[in-house]
């Protein structure tokens, strides 16, 4: 089905008509998209795209707000605590909505009570990369090593309950090996670190990984998704490099407090996937190795509530912990 199908048919599913879509007036403050990670990540960079192009439609400023910790409850309590006014917006992605469920004991906010789905943005596969240094080749050089070196290699992360955390403890899971987990606080330190020779290898999102890549910073092994990544085709996905069962992509859109009036909600909506599927930023979302999805608000909690048995699964198999 093409994108464009797609959008018109996503937007004939939502609760207004295109009518009330069009009329919902917007108030006349700037608006407030609070990214739960740090600047530079791949959140970060996908959310500053999506902004600078919401702001053109609405005629307002929109403000990105980073808010980096505790996997991202930082960011998803400012958006809970806030008025449910059409001005505050979250970034909420697969750690917020589906994994921190079961990695946390009690969350600070109940993702399906205390927020309202806006739209579905897209997913980015990860990447597995290791330091320039290390001496491996394949994924299969990497576990025999790591086999060989039981809790001597390094594995530094965006953070605690991100894919790259959770990925990597399900690699040390499927693979029987030892790996020591350093969690950063966000993508840039880690990847700083791991160029720098401080961390043996990492998973991270393609979005912010791969220009690293590119530039032969690190070296890549494999991609994490059910296929091979368009940007990076000589890239085997983790099954084809050996490592059969092994599948997860990292995805994100946008949340408001609950209570937001329903046609703002819609109006959202509907700017956001006249954003996604417009053809001019394609170019722009495949150099993030990004791929934009358009659809109903629903889509997303449908996703996010799908997913949450398979995170717990993976937290179960693993033994992930918060650091």
């Amino acid at each position: 089905m093409s994108t464009r199908r797609q959008l018109l048919q996503s937007l004939a599913l939502l609760p207004l008509t295109a009518h009330h879509v069009a009329r919902a007036a917007w108030p006349d403050k700037p608006l407030r998209l609070i990214v739960p990670s740090a600047a530079g990540g791949a959140p970060d960079v996908i959310c500053r795209l999506l902004g600078a192009e919401l702001a053109k439609a609405l005629g307002q400023a929109v403000v990105i707000d980073n808010k980096p910790g505790a996997s991202g409850n930082i960011g998803m309590q400012e958006v809970v605590r806030a008025a449910p006014d059409g001005l505050t917006l979250g970034y909420g992605n697969v750690g917020t909505l589906s994994i921190n469920l079961s990695l946390f004991d009690r969350l600070p906010y109940k993702p399906y009570e205390q927020l309202m789905p806006v739209a579905l943005l897209g997913s980015v596969q990860n990447a597995l990369v290791v330091r320039n240094t290390l001496p491996v080749a394949s994924v299969k050089d990497l576990i025999a090593l790591a086999r060989a070196r039981p809790g001597k290699l390094s594995m530094g992360s965006a953070g605690n309950g991100t894919t790259g955390h959770l990925g990597g403890e399900l690699f040390k899971s499927m693979s029987g090996t030892f790996i020591v987990h350093v969690p950063y606080r966000g993508s840039p330190q880690a990847i700083n670190d791991l160029i720098g020779g401080q961390t043996d290898l990492m998973f991270d999102n393609l979005s912010s990984i791969g220009p690293h890549i590119r530039q032969g910073r690190v070296k890549a092994l494999a991609v994490s998704g059910p296929r091979r990544s368009p940007a990076f085709a000589d890239l085997p996905t983790m099954v084809e490099a050996g490592l059969p069962g092994y599948e997860m992509s990292a995805w994100g859109g946008i949340v408001t407090p609950a209570g937001t009036p329903r046609d703002l909600v819609a109006r959202l909506n509907a700017e956001i996937n006249t954003i996604m599927a417009s053809p001019v930023l394609a170019e722009r979302w495949a150099a993030l190795s990004f791929e934009p999805a358009v659809g109903a608000p629903g889509r997303l909690f449908e996703l996010a509530q799908r997913e949450q048995p398979m995170w717990a699964d993976v937290i179960r198999r693993s033994g992930a912990k918060v650091d």
